[in-house]
């Protein structure tokens, strides 16, 4: 059983996140996937939408981590600074509305990285999360853990709301 770092948040009353492109605890389609490990995949984001955040909110923050990798996690994708007015970003995001910005994953990259679980290490849990803050603008350090990462945001977040997908890692050698 894996650590869920948002296990002793309050539930979101009416904040939510969700998507044409995955389904709560179901398999993320292959274009979302990374390509590398021969998964085929296309790094691709998918489409997320979200409503409900509180009136109090100043700014959203989204992230998506791999909650399974030890003992850190791994982020994927961290957006900061999106506005409350957004309620969408697209599938394959090029561009980020208002002066949201991608900040440097655990990849090492400011971008969507897509799923990639290690060969031979079972199904992997990768949590999208949409993270209500009550500042305009949030300092984050490039390339922090992801535990580190989701303990400041659980700490400063209003709301949040979360969809996780699943991955199933290639067979080890």
């Amino acid at each position: 059983m894996s650590w869920n770092p948002y296990e002793n948040l309050p539930p979101a009353a009416s904040f939510s996140l969700t998507s044409s492109d995955l389904r709560q605890g179901e398999k993320l389609a292959l274009p979302q996937v990374s390509g590398i490990f021969g998964a085929g995949g296309q790094d691709v984001s998918p489409q997320l939408s979200w409503s409900g955040a509180p009136q109090s909110a100043r700014s959203l923050v989204l992230t998506m981590i791999d909650v399974d990798v030890k003992p850190s996690q791994w982020s994927h994708w961290v957006v900061v600074g999106l506005p409350v007015s957004a309620s969408s970003l697209p599938q394959g995001a090029k561009t980020l509305p208002g002066n949201a910005r991608a900040l440097v994953s655990n990849f090492g990259d400011a971008a969507y990285a897509g799923p990639c679980p290690p060969p031979g290490t079972g199904v992997h849990h990768y949590q999208f999360t949409i993270w209500a803050l009550p500042t305009a603008e949030l300092s984050l350090p490039p390339d922090e853990k992801a535990t580190e990462l989701t303990a400041k945001l659980s700490h400063l977040a209003l709301e949040h709301a979360s969809l996780t997908a699943l991955v199933q890692a290639p067979a080890g050698p």
